[in-house]
């Protein structure tokens, strides 16, 4: 029976599937009460999650998010049923940190994650399409520097309690958000009561959903930069088939809920500064790819026991406080006396990103095995 299992997410049927619950999983959570098309994003959940724990101190965005935690959760289940949980570390742990904070930053920029790039085009944000271009791009740059050689170095097996100090860390989260304490007067821990932090589904529905996207996410090995990676490494497009049936089933379900609006200005949680939408997630492609995966993927293998995925994890979630408490996020667009004012980033965040584009760039050129 598991061996059937396994072929079958290991399948183009499979991995379609596993991307079309994703989808739908997503647009629920919006409809339940999550933010507007962002019923999942990595990026931006992690970034609620530094403002909850005291990183930042952005009042809008603080909140644990559940499914950042179930994603790893599930994951780490979905790994020890499989016998795939295999503890490994020493690939340039640093580097990786540092990739992180800059995935961040330009995440932040465009203010979502690839998911939730997804998930915007699937309401109708016309600026999601920008983004994606600006993904893409990135993604292409990574991928010339690995046909030229380029690597981080191999992992190396460790023990198995090293492999389970990021989900040790999740469960920890979890007893945070459960319980609420507050260890000193005025914080943290925070928690939001206007703006997207105090958007969110409930605790245990967000759990469920979490779990179900991670265990999916383990088996089919689903990763969004991974698809277009693999498109243009090999012409593979297997993984790519699963980001189309998130795609697909999440605007169906949208379209039922009433909860597609199409346009660029006005978007909830969005700008429309097209030029730095695509700056933003062409960083943030450049990053995933030198990094080895998308920020939903690294917290899948950090489920597995990946080490080096937990400090891309940490980097981005460090990276949100330090985007925030320099003014270096997006602000979205606004209406302002009928019109709308459109947001976009500040003098901070414009070379904010330009660096990380240096640095990541550096990354990619000097860190290459000789051919």
């Amino acid at each position: 029976m598991q061996q059937r299992f396994s072929s079958f997410f290991a399948s183009r049927r499979g991995i379609l599937v596993a991307g079309a619950i994703i989808g739908v999983v997503a647009a629920l959570l919006q409809y339940l009460g999550n933010p507007p098309n962002m019923g999942v994003c990595v990026a931006c959940f992690e970034r609620d999650m530094a403002g909850a724990l005291g990183l930042h101190r952005a009042a809008a965005v603080q909140y644990i998010r559940p499914e950042i935690i179930a994603f790893v959760l599930g994951a780490l289940g979905a790994a020890l049923v499989a016998g795939e949980f295999r503890p490994r570390a020493g690939s340039a742990p640093i580097v990786r940190f540092v990739l992180g904070m800059f995935a961040m930053v330009g995440g932040l920029a465009f203010l979502g994650c690839p998911w939730r790039a997804l998930l915007r085009l699937a309401g109708g944000d016309l600026n999601a399409v920008i983004g994606a271009a600006g993904l893409v791009l990135g993604v292409a740059a990574g991928v010339g520097f690995l046909k030229n050689g380029y690597s981080l170095g191999r992992s190396y097996r460790t023990y198995r309690g090293a492999g389970l100090i990021l989900p040790l860390l999740m469960v920890g989260l979890l007893l945070l958000v459960v319980c609420r304490p507050r260890f000193t007067p005025d914080g943290p821990i925070f928690f939001s009561t206007t703006g997207p932090g105090a958007m969110h589904a409930p605790i245990l529905l967000a759990l469920a959903a979490g779990l179900v996207i991670g265990g999916l996410a383990q088996r089919t090995r689903f990763c969004t930069m991974g698809s277009v990676r693999d498109v243009m490494l090999m012409g593979d497009t297997h993984l790519i088939s699963g980001v189309g049936g998130l795609l697909a089933a999440a605007f169906a379900v949208n379209l039922v809920l009433g909860q597609v609006h199409f346009g660029f200005g006005g978007q909830p949680v969005a700008h429309s500064s097209h030029l730095w939408n695509v700056l933003g997630m062409s960083l943030s492609g450049l990053a995933y790819a030198l990094g080895g995966g998308c920020p939903g993927r690294q917290l899948i293998l950090s489920g597995e026991g990946d080490g080096d995925a937990g400090m891309f994890v940490l980097g981005m979630i460090v990276g949100a406080g330090v985007a925030h408490n320099f003014a270096l996020a997006a602000t979205p667009d606004r209406i302002v006396g009928g019109a709308i004012e459109v947001g976009g980033l500040g003098p901070a965040g414009m070379v904010a990103v330009v660096l990380g584009l240096v640095v990541c760039l550096a990354v990619g050129f000097t860190m290459r095995e000789k051919l």
